[in-house]
């Protein structure tokens, strides 16, 4: 068994604090033949520069930046090595500095990681995050190949080179351990592309019902065609900045707190360890869990739970304060690349002890406005649409998430999602039935990016900072 030592488990501590000013992106699409990827990650820069209210016109704001983190998943889609540096040129940012990151599925909210790292140490005043994934360059069966093989040769690619087939046996152990109803993991893919229906940077909205969920074609047993996301073509970018810099450009701020964990890529192959408590979580809290496992040769993580997504948070959580979060966090977005691995993490975050995930679902307090009381629901999960209804450019996800996140905080979600103007840009009709899903007054939101079955994890906590 693992055993964490004092300093293992030692929260992260910065120099200084880090703040969000400024989101944009591209739309989502299955094929954009028409954009080559440097103007599609334009597209995002320029939304940053231009559209997101700051004091200082778009070049004034471009000469401020230090630094550039970019986030790329895989070279192969668009056979090009080092794509980092010929966006880097593109934005027209040479010679500053620049990184590019790659961790899979999690690579934008590493790219965030760096990147907040780079403003916290003082190295950089002013970053440029920026994501992006080019898909439709290859078959969508030879996508699905080279995004397999993020997962371990020897153990995971035996299952077939699909990711699908890789979630497929933890949404079955998920099910058998813990007495979930397959009705709630089609409800969470009928809740996030319904989300995605008011966005229009959407690449899969719809409005199903759980009944054409689990009448559709099985991908993978039990996951069906609606319960997995589809690969993407975007961009998305943050801005951070120091405290002195942030105000400078905005009155309206978000504070950032970050922290990443890893796991092994062998998902039926990893070492048991205690749960690592997070502050609303005790030791007795868990008893039924421990002997329960027992009773079904269980451990954990085992397939049920993401040991990153747990040690990210507790890191997270203990660097913003947070004690218990259903009550500290007012929306999340996790990473639905699947419906099973949105459902998993409510626990791995403790929006709901382990083992009752599914409760957070059937309660309602998933919801904007929670179908059972009509009230907001207690913590609105992916109000984006998610990776399910609106994108999995994987370079961009991680930031896609927190520009969201920075959007609901500051009270622009009708500004980024409303506008007719905007959804004409991208070739789209604004719905006539279009609502705004601005949360109430928000303080505090989650964004959880997200690498192949746990391999690698952030969790961003992003607050008002004004």
């Amino acid at each position: 068994m693992i055993k964490f030592g004092a300093g293992n488990l030692r929260v992260p501590k910065w120099t200084r604090p880090v703040y969000v000013v400024a989101a944009g992106m591209s739309d989502f699409r299955k094929r954009y033949p028409e954009k080559k990827l440097e103007e599609l990650c334009m597209m995002a820069f320029r939304m940053l520069l231009e559209e997101n209210d700051l004091k200082r016109d778009p070049l004034a704001v471009k000469s401020l930046i230090n630094f550039a983190s970019y986030g790329e998943f895989a070279d192969h889609f668009q056979d090009q090595l080092l794509c980092e540096a010929k966006v880097h040129d593109y934005l027209g940012l040479d010679l500053l500095p620049n990184v590019g990151i790659k961790t899979g599925g999690a690579t934008g909210g590493s790219a965030m990681l760096v990147g907040a790292q780079s403003i916290a140490s003082g190295y950089s005043d002013c970053t440029l995050v920026l994501g992006w994934e080019r898909m439709d360059e290859v078959k969508t069966w030879t996508g699905n190949y080279y995004i397999a093989s993020a997962a371990c040769k020897d153990f995971e690619t035996r299952l077939a080179r699909n990711y699908a087939s890789y979630y497929a046996p933890m949404a079955r152990r998920f099910q058998e351990v813990y007495g979930v109803d397959e009705r709630v993991r089609a409800e969470i893919a009928v809740r996030n592309r319904r989300n995605a229906c008011f966005s229009p940077y959407s690449q899969q909205p719809g409005d199903h019902t759980v009944e054409e969920v689990l009448a559709g074609d099985v991908v993978s047993d039990p996951l069906r065609f609606l319960e997995c996301c589809a690969m993407s073509v975007g961009s998305a970018a943050a801005l951070l900045c120091s405290e002195e810099v942030a105000y400078q450009l905005t009155d309206t701020p978000v504070r950032l707190y970050i922290a990443g964990g890893s796991h092994t890529l062998r998902t039926g192959d990893r070492r048991p360890m205690e749960i690592p408590l997070l502050p609303n979580e005790t030791e007795e809290g868990y008893r039924w869990l421990y002997e329960e496992m027992k009773k079904q040769d269980g451990r954990w993580p085992g397939f049920e739970s993401f040991g990153a997504t747990r040690f990210a948070a507790y890191m997270a959580y203990g660097m913003a304060g947070i004690k218990d979060p259903i009550e500290d966090l007012d929306l999340v977005e996790t990473h639905d690349a699947f419906t099973i691995s949105d459902l998993q993490t409510y626990g791995d975050v403790g929006l709901s002890l382990y083992g009752r995930e599914q409760e957070f679902v059937t309660s309602g307090d998933s919801y904007l406005v929670n179908p059972k009381t009509g009230k907001q629901g207690k913590c609105p999960a992916n109000l984006s649409g998610g990776l399910l209804g609106t994108m999995h450019a994987v370079g961009a996800t991680g930031i896609f998430q927190c520009g969201e996140v920075v959007w609901q905080l500051q009270g622009k979600y009708d500004k980024f999602h409303g506008a007719p103007a905007l959804w004409r840009r991208y070739g789209k009709e604004k719905p006539a039935d279009w609502k705004s899903l601005q949360v109430d007054s928000p303080r505090r939101g989650l964004a959880i990016s997200h690498a192949g079955v746990g391999s690698h994890v952030t969790c961003a906590v992003l607050e008002k900072g004004w």
